[in-house]
């Protein structure tokens, strides 16, 4: 049922400089933010992606811009795969709203957390978990059990996609790290989703590329099941 690669944007100005952006209009990628995003051209070459769908954000935008460009394909924008609301936090710097009492229920309990005058992170994980199970939904029936698409996002978001794909729950999110600029990868079946790479900044992806087309029956898909004794690496 498709294969998902979750790309947070690159690093933004916002990140540089200790500040939560939020849904703050304007934010743009930084230098290192901008390399990110043209290495991406060759990081996923060879691994054919049906699809981009992207986040309203900018900074999101401007990361999808030139895998775009060099593939031929226009991202189509998904706004539950925004960022969070975080409400009258948004636009602080982080050191300060450390000191908040908040701050240590959204790194202890963080499925209790409803930022002020924003959403809760319970919430924000349901609609985007959503979002990726319809659009996988719909790209499986476009284009194929075996394609594989990408979505680009942000950090507490695709945390929280990876915690609903791994059976955790949200409020062991903190354990999980994505950088700016990494790729996670989920591959989704008929009853469960496996988890092929967390946090990966340039590693080799030709892992991804599905193997070639083989006769199988019309019903026939990846294989729920996972290998006794670990995956042979074949």
């Amino acid at each position: 049922m498709t294969t998902l690669i979750l790309l947070r944007h690159g690093r933004s100005a916002a990140n540089a400089s200790g500040v939560l952006a939020g849904r703050s209009a304007g934010v743009e990628l930084d230098d290192t933010g901008r390399a990110q995003a043209e290495k991406l051209v060759d990081r996923l070459a060879g691994v054919p992606i049906a699809e981009i769908v992207c986040s309203p954000m900018l900074r999101c935008e401007q990361t999808v811009a030139p895998l775009a460009a060099a593939r031929g394909l226009v991202p189509s924008t998904e706004p539950e795969l925004a960022e969070v609301d975080y409400g009258s936090w948004t636009g602080r710097e982080l050191k300060t709203l450390a000191k908040e009492p908040l701050w240590k229920v959204v790194q202890a309990h963080p499925s209790a957390a409803v930022f002020p005058d924003g959403e809760g992170l319970a919430g924000m994980q349901a609609r985007a978990v959503a979002a990726v199970r319809r659009h996988g939904n719909r790209i499986a029936a476009e284009h194929g059990p075996d394609a594989v698409w990408l979505a680009c996002s942000h950090g507490d978001v695709i945390k929280s996609i990876l915690a609903d794909a791994l059976a955790t729950h949200l409020d062991n999110f903190q354990r999980i790290v994505v950088d700016p600029g990494s790729i996670s990868v989920v591959h989704y079946t008929e009853t469960r989703p496996f988890v092929a790479r967390v946090n990966d900044l340039g590693g080799d992806v030709s892992g991804l590329i599905p193997p070639p087309k083989r006769k199988r029956r019309k019903s026939s898909s990846r294989s729920s099941d996972a290998v006794v004794g670990g995956d042979t690496g074949a």
